[in-house]
């Protein structure tokens, strides 16, 4: 990084204005780019919405999960589907390069995400999303990345409106400004990021395939062998009943897939007791944490954040018998058998929340070795390879935050490229 750049970055970062920049509502941008309503770039239009029986089948369909999605929309990846006319398809077509709109959210952050479609295959949208038509000459790509800006961002959750849930309208969206540089810069900056986009995509593909062989590898270890014996999950887990108190001032933990990771802040301390006097649980280093509340059976972790932490009521955080080896343990729960085998004990509707009940899942009886020794064996096998894969991750989250980075600087044009 050059030392005019990083003049650039210290004097935007305490709030002057370089020279050849001028401030606007999108941020602070060279001089020569220009400030354009997003009504002056796209055409606004609510999406289709028809009978309930007419959905799950004929044309693709974008629908708010596609919006979402944190690479542009493709064709091929449209789940949803709808039978519409044909007259009915070219009012509420989209084509390549038009942008699509989150009408309603839960969250005011959520507030008017956007997403841009990059295929010349025909296809639709649903009520939920609005369609901004390209009308203008703009890189689709660039504007797609030009919205994400937090100057950008600020005016749509300004714009937004609501209670239960946020809303944005048309009228929002068109007068929402954004920083456009030359038709030859957009281009540029968008060959650049797409770059950074495919190192992450391959990295992530990397990621997916050493997930693939590691579930393989675990599967064979876990595998009951001769010297194995039944045991019921009651005598191996114990639910933890510690609740916190306003007085502790306990990180907040998220429960993910992979584990449980902290919080950068700490929750006020007068959040941690509900006004029902429901208290937050206190889950510690290597307990074996649930969360039933997920769609069918829920999530199962090893809990490996290494201080104590407090979990919403509703998860369920369990002490291991230190006769077993916690990743052991972990790994059985999580492989894909022990999930279609509890399942059985599984209450709810398709159309609820799907669970097992803790009670029920501690009736789960499982195979482990008859010595503490071999769990610990198997468990270093597979701690090795979850290491290495932890390593890919970390690498690919690096590069997403250098992607980041680079996006700011070439979206408020502080580095600038050749054109």
């Amino acid at each position: 990084m050059t030392s005019e750049i990083k003049q650039r970055i210290e004097q935007i970062n305490n709030g002057q204005v370089p020279e050849g920049y001028f401030r606007t509502t999108a941020g602070i941008i060279p001089q020569e780019w220009r400030i354009s309503p997003l009504g002056s770039l796209l055409e606004f239009k609510n999406g289709v919405n028809a009978d309930k029986g007419k959905y799950g089948s004929g044309i693709k369909m974008i629908s708010v999960m596609d919006v979402l999605k944190n690479t542009p929309i493709h064709y091929n990846d449209i789940i949803g589907q709808v039978d519409i006319d044909e007259n009915t398809l070219n009012t509420y077509c989209v084509n390549y390069g038009d942008i699509l709109f989150q009408r309603s959210s839960e969250t005011a952050e959520d507030a008017g995400k956007s997403n841009v479609y990059l295929d010349n295959e025909k296809t639709t949208y649903s009520g939920f999303v609005i369609r901004g038509k390209k009308k203008a000459d703009y890189c689709p790509y660039f504007l797609n990345e030009a919205l994400k800006k937090e100057e950008v961002r600020k005016q749509l959750i300004r714009n937004a409106a609501g209670s239960q849930h946020i809303n944005i309208g048309q009228e929002s969206l068109e007068k929402t400004e954004v920083c456009l540089p030359s038709a030859t810069e957009q281009e540029k900056i968008a060959e650049i990021l797409m770059k950074w986009d495919k190192a992450i995509e391959l990295q992530e593909k990397t990621i997916e395939k050493l997930h693939t062989k590691r579930d393989a590898v675990v599967q064979r270890v876990i595998k009951k062998k001769e010297g194995w014996h039944k045991e019921i999950l009651s005598n191996i887990l114990v639910e933890r009943t510690e609740f916190a108190t306003k007085e502790d001032g306990y990180p907040h933990a998220s429960l993910t897939m992979d584990g449980v990771t902290q919080k950068t802040d700490r929750y006020n301390r007068d959040f941690l007791v509900k006004s029902d006097d429901k208290k937050y649980k206190v889950t510690h280093y290597n307990d074996i944490c649930y969360n039933p509340a997920n769609l069918k059976f829920g999530v199962i972790c090893v809990n490996k954040y290494e201080n104590d932490a407090i979990f919403s009521p509703i998860y369920i955080t369990y002490e291991v018998n230190p006769q077993y080896n916690t990743d052991f343990i972990g790994s059985i729960l999580c492989s894909a058998d022990f999930i279609r085998y509890i399942r059985k004990y599984e209450e709810g509707t398709v159309y609820e929340r799907q669970a097992v009940k803790s009670s029920d899942l501690l009736r789960g009886v499982i195979w482990v070795p008859d010595t503490k020794e071999e769990q610990d064996q198997i468990a270093s096998i597979i701690s090795e390879i979850n290491t290495y894969i932890q390593k890919q991750v970390d690498y690919c989250n690096s590069l997403k935050q250098q992607r980041k980075a680079l996006q700011q600087y070439l979206l408020n044009g502080i580095v600038r490229v050749e054109v």
